[in-house]
């Protein structure tokens, strides 16, 4: 059985194209289609409902404790009002899944988990925990809606104060208001592009959605779905739970080294990952440079060997070619290099580039 988020009858009511998705009733695509939302978020604004991903506060004096032990980030450091990104590792050196965490105060957190690992991550944290914390489902209780592109702020600044938008990357701020309703307003997002998501109680989601479309209307603010929220996480380079990265694929080999601090004391999965060494895999990109486009799972060839599998792939509206990820054996390609995948029998050419394939002009 699928859920609806509390935005179901605003996407229905707006054409929006409905699919299951991490158990969940969501829009692929509106009536102007992956394209055209695409090229809104790199040029003027999209608006994403992304009410299907989980929350969980984490509660208590042994709160930073917990997090410590079962994140592979360090957040000793973290101050309020700050987000930090990390992957959740298990014994192995695996991925149970990566996640944002906000540092609300000393003793208060909260932890924002992919969709379709909500129910996985929640249990792994009542697991593992230990001390004087506690930890809450409170998904239920969260709308999340996400407005990226180069005009979202100017969007958001008709709706709040400026003191209630966060002045840097990865920073939130609790008690703010946006169109007269309370929320979390935080500079994240999935696309590559500036912009927030912001965090509200489901039941004024419907409003803060309406809200937002009508202050952009301007700047060109269109619904964006599935789709688009994809094609521009991929010219971002950014990694995909279940892609990217899963159990038996460590953040190490998905590329997140920059999470992973083994100076730390202890994490689960600190010891599996100092004793496997050098990753033996790495994830790089491809440029489609022959005709077709690569999906996930497909064979990666390189001077005629077999060095490894793709993990995602698209065709890129702004950069206007196909791109992959894939994961190959480490020291195998390098920037430059020619390969071919095996498109259902077919090779494709590409070549291997740097990561990510788009980055925004500051």
């Amino acid at each position: 059985m699928e859920f609806k988020t509390p935005l179901y009858e605003e996407h229905v009511k707006a054409g929006g194209k409905i699919v299951p998705f991490a158990g969940y009733l969501l829009p692929v695509q509106y009536p102007a289609g992956v394209i055209k939302e695409h090229m809104a978020v790199r040029t003027k604004a999209g608006l994403f409902d992304v009410s299907h991903m989980g929350e969980v506060l984490c509660t208590g004096p042994d709160a930073k404790a917990n997090l410590q032990m079962l994140l592979t980030n360090d957040y000793t450091k973290i101050k309020d009002g700050q987000a930090k990104y990390s992957p959740m590792c298990n014994e192995h050196g695996g991925t149970v899944d990566d996640l944002i965490v906000y540092r609300k105060s000393e003793e208060e957190y909260l932890i924002v988990v992919n969709a379709a690992n909500k129910e996985k991550d929640y249990q792994w944290m009542l697991d593992h925990q230990f001390g004087n914390v506690t930890f809450t489902d409170v998904s239920e209780q969260y709308a999340q809606l996400a407005l990226q592109g180069p005009k979202a702020l100017d969007i958001l600044r008709k709706l709040t104060k400026e003191e209630w938008i966060p002045q840097k990357y990865y920073h939130a701020v609790f008690d703010a208001e946006v169109a007269g309703t309370p929320c979390i307003v935080s500079k994240t997002g999935y696309t590559g592009e500036d912009g927030v998501e912001l965090y509200l109680a489901s039941g004024y989601a419907a409003q803060m959605w309406n809200a937002l479309l009508e202050a952009g209307k301007e700047e060109g603010l269109i619904p964006c779905g599935l789709g688009a929220r994809d094609t521009l996480r991929m010219e971002a380079a950014m990694p995909l739970y279940g892609h990217e990265m899963n159990e038996e694929i460590s953040p190490l080999e998905a590329g997140l080294t920059f999470a992973v601090k083994l100076a730390k004391e202890d994490f689960i999965g600190k010891k599996a990952l100092e004793e496997a060494g050098e990753p033996k895999r790495e994830r790089i990109g491809l440029k489609v440079t022959g005709r077709g486009i690569i999906r996930e799972v497909q064979t990666v060839i390189c001077a005629g060997e077999e060095i490894g599998t793709t993990t995602s792939g698209t065709h890129c509206p702004y950069l206007g070619y196909p791109i992959a990820m894939a994961l190959v054996q480490a020291g195998k390609a390098a920037p430059g290099d020619k390969v071919e995948v095996n498109v259902r029998g077919r090779n494709v050419e590409a070549e291997v580039v740097e990561l990510p394939f788009y980055k925004r002009a500051k």
